[in-house]
C-alpha cells in the first residue's frame, strides 16, 4: 500500500539510525495489538466506550483491586468478556519484527502496557509486563499458581483455587493497583544501563511511567522514535514521529534496515 512521501522518509532515517545501533528499548501500548484486531481501550479491551456497565457503574470501577476484593464475581465477569474477545487474536507483524530484532541486535528489551502476551508468543524474551498478563492466574490465599491458554479451561466464574478454594485472580494491574516490584526493578536496571535507540508504538503514553524512558532518552540526547497514527503525550518530543499502524511501520522500518 502506497504510504505518505513524508512517512516514508521518516521510516528511511530510521532504518539508518538502526544500523549503528546495538541496543534498542521498546514501549508498546494497545495500539500494537490494534494490527491484531483487539481493541484499545487503555489496552484492556475497548469494549464499553465509556458507557457504564449493566451494573451502573464505570468499568474502570468494576475491573478496579477494590472491586475484585469486594465483589469478584464483578470483576471476573467483565474481565473474562474482554478475554472471549481477545480469544482469537494472535500476534503479529510488529511482534514479530521486535521478536526478530531481539535475534540481531545485541540487546533488545521491550516494556509493554499490554497484558495479552503476544510479545512472548512471538517470540520476544526481554519483555516487562509491566501490567501484567492475563493468562497467569494466582491464588489470592495460598499463591497456587498456573498458566491458562484461554479462561474457557476455568471450570467457575470467578474461578476457584484447587488447593485452599479461594478465589483466583490474574496476575495483572487492576486500576488502583501499584505496578509489580518484580517488573518495576528490572525496568531501572535495564533503563540505568542507557539505549542507542528508543522506540515508543502504539501508546498514548498517559502514564508517567510510560513517558520516561523517552524524557530519559531525551535527556541522553539519544534518537526517540514515534509510530502511532493518533498524536500522544510524547508526540511533541520525540525526534521522529511516524503516523502508521504499527505492523505496517515495523515491517517496512525492519526491511528496508536489512537493505545493504
Amino acid at each position: 500500500m502506497a504510504i505518505d512521501i513524508t512517512e516514508l522518509e521518516n521510516i528511511r532515517k530510521v532504518s539508518q539510525l538502526l544500523k549503528g545501533c546495538e541496543s534498542i528499548f521498546f514501549i508498546t501500548g494497545a495500539g500494537v495489538s490494534a494490527d491484531s484486531g483487539l481493541p484499545t481501550y487503555r489496552g484492556i479491551g475497548g469494549l464499553y466506550n465509556d458507557k457504564a456497565t449493566e451494573e451502573g457503574i464505570a468499568i474502570e470501577e468494576a475491573l478496579s483491586g477494590e472491586m475484585l476484593r469486594a465483589r469478584p464475581e464483578i470483576t471476573w465477569k467483565y474481565l473474562s468478556q474482554i478475554e472471549k474477545n481477545c480469544r482469537q487474536a494472535k500476534f503479529n507483524r510488529a511482534h514479530q519484527v521486535i521478536a526478530e530484532m531481539e535475534g540481531v541486535f545485541k540487546r533488545v528489551w521491550v516494556l509493554t502496557q499490554n497484558i495479552d502476551g503476544f510479545h512472548y508468543q512471538a517470540g520476544s524474551k526481554n519483555v516487562i509486563e509491566i501490567h501484567g498478563n492475563m493468562h497467569k492466574l494466582i491464588c489470592l490465599k495460598c499463591k497456587w499458581r498456573t498458566r491458562v491458554k484461554d479462561y474457557s479451561q476455568l471450570s467457575s466464574m470467578p474461578p476457584l483455587c484447587p488447593e485452599c478454594k479461594s478465589v483466583v485472580r490474574p496476575e495483572v494491574v487492576f486500576f488502583g493497583e501499584m505496578l509489580p516490584d518484580y517488573e518495576c526493578q528490572i525496568l531501572a536496571e535495564e533503563l540505568s544501563r542507557g539505549f542507542d535507540i528508543y522506540f515508543s508504538i502504539g501508546t498514548t503514553s498517559v502514564f508517567p511511567y510510560i513517558q520516561q524512558p523517552i524524557i530519559e532518552a531525551i535527556r541522553l540526547k539519544r534518537p526517540t522514535i514515534e509510530i502511532n497514527p493518533a498524536q500522544t503525550e510524547v508526540s511533541h518530543l520525540v525526534d521522529i514521529k511516524i503516523n502508521l499502524g504499527a505492523a505496517e511501520a515495523m515491517d517496512r522500518i525492519w526491511d528496508i534496515s536489512r537493505t545493504p
